[in-house]
């Protein structure tokens, strides 16, 4: 049957990602015994992984679609810059990397017995003053060649001028979609979407997702914020858009086993841009954000959307 998608389009459409980049590692063993140092499991590693995490698992989703992935972002002068720098070359991504040698690439270390995760260690740091003020500079000029803005946000410090980012995008009329960190939403005021998960929306609002006044107090935030839309992420409870206009459409999750939730949120903003950047209606890019977000968390560890993902066998469509 016809695909709903218009695969011949993708390839032309421009995504320039923004934000915080990271290398996500997994050390993965089994565990067999008790460490005679201290009562913890020893594990032996079998197994080490590494992929692009943050911002830049946002840009290799969008590559993955086969949309035109730009990213501009930070790294460190140091083996896990170089290895995300790696990574990101080989999945098609478009790389603006700011290299800070007084800094260090951020790094997720995941230590995983059976599929659980033992352990996590982060290694971050702040970039660069100087090197933030530049970042603007770049990001306007790749500005002229995006359909789609996405802002990655996670709190690393990549994104200290995201108000003037938002602004120059707005002047230029092109869109954009926030995946949101922290407790200030107006601080993405005149984005086109900001997409919060259920955890971050319930703790800027203090109202349960659960609750009856859970519309009202998305309205409200996405009116405070200066929105054209809030897009609430509820896991296994779907998601649910909130218009500006009053509008509010749900969408239910689709049934899957959950082996990993890490990089759910990256797909969602990856396939909602493309979907802006195809202009396809809400209804039809939510179901398609689901379906890509169901995809990678029955996965394994940081994982990307395909294509395939997002087919429906059963009924034949999109």
């Amino acid at each position: 049957m016809e695909s709903l998608l218009p695969i011949d389009r993708i390839a032309g459409v421009r995504v320039l990602v923004v934000g915080d980049t990271m290398l996500d590692r997994y050390w993965t063993g089994t565990v067999d015994r008790i460490s005679p140092e201290a009562p913890v499991p020893v594990v032996k590693v079998e197994q080490v992984q590494e992929r692009a995490g943050g911002a830049g698992n946002v840009a290799a989703n969008i590559a993955s679609l086969g949309a035109r992935s730009q990213l501009l972002s930070f790294v460190g002068d140091d083996d896990a810059g170089r290895r995300v720098n790696s990574i990101l070359e080989l999945a098609g991504v478009d790389r603006h990397l700011h290299i800070d040698p007084s800094s260090r690439t951020t790094e997720k270390l995941r230590i995983v017995s059976r599929n659980q995760q033992l352990l996590r260690a982060d290694f971050e740091d702040r970039p660069d003053s100087d090197l933030l003020a530049r970042s603007v500079t770049d990001f306007r000029e790749l500005l002229s060649g995006a359909d789609v803005v996405v802002i990655s946000d996670y709190g690393k410090g990549g994104l200290a001028n995201v108000v003037e980012m938002i602004g120059a995008a707005k002047e230029r009329g092109v869109p954009v979609v926030v995946d949101p960190k922290g407790g200030d939403f107006t601080r993405y005021f005149g984005a086109t979407m900001v997409t919060p998960n259920r955890q971050e929306f319930e703790s800027i609002t203090g109202v349960p997702a659960s609750a009856p006044q859970f519309a009202q107090a998305a309205a409200e935030l996405g009116e405070r914020a200066g929105l054209e839309g809030l897009l609430v992420t509820l896991g296994p409870d779907g998601m649910v858009l909130f218009l500006a206009n009053g509008e509010v459409i749900r969408q239910e999750a689709r049934a899957r086993e959950v082996y990993d939730v890490s990089g759910a949120g990256d797909t969602v903003v990856a396939v909602i841009a493309v979907a802006i950047g195809l202009k396809l209606d809400w209804t039809l890019s939510l179901e398609l954000a689901t379906r890509g977000a169901s995809a990678v968390v029955g996965r394994f560890g940081t994982s990307v959307v395909s294509l395939s993902d997002l087919q429906d066998y059963e009924v034949g469509r999109i």
